[in-house]
């Protein structure tokens, strides 16, 4: 009995370490978003960290415009690295988790 429950929290464990390498490894997945037209450039982790915005001198006329494409912009890069992280995570999680009755959470 107690044999089982040494590997079991042996296999949490080595899940924790997956999930947490994969934290990682998502530092170094970026992910790119422009506007339309081009104007504006965006590129973030999948941890949602910002590492670039590029942004075309037109846009800097216009405080109001600019403000409206950074919004754009912006969101739909994190839901682009939103929806890659929760797969990678999800992906990690699963992988490392013990096969424990009843607890099939990530199928």
């Amino acid at each position: 009995m107690f044999g089982d429950l040494s590997g079991m929290m042996n296999k949490l464990k080595d899940a924790q370490q997956k999930v947490e390498a994969t934290k990682v490894r998502l530092n170094s997945v970026l992910v790119d978003e422009a506007s339309t037209d081009g104007k504006l450039k965006i590129t973030l982790t999948a941890n949602r960290e910002i590492k670039a915005i590029s942004i075309d001198e037109s846009l800097l006329a216009d405080a109001e415009e600019l403000e409206d494409y950074l919004i754009i912009a912006l969101n739909k890069a994190i839901e682009k690295a939103t929806k890659i992280n929760d797969v990678e995570m999800a992906a990690a999680a699963k992988d490392g988790m013990p096969n424990i009755p009843g607890m099939d959470m990530f199928k």
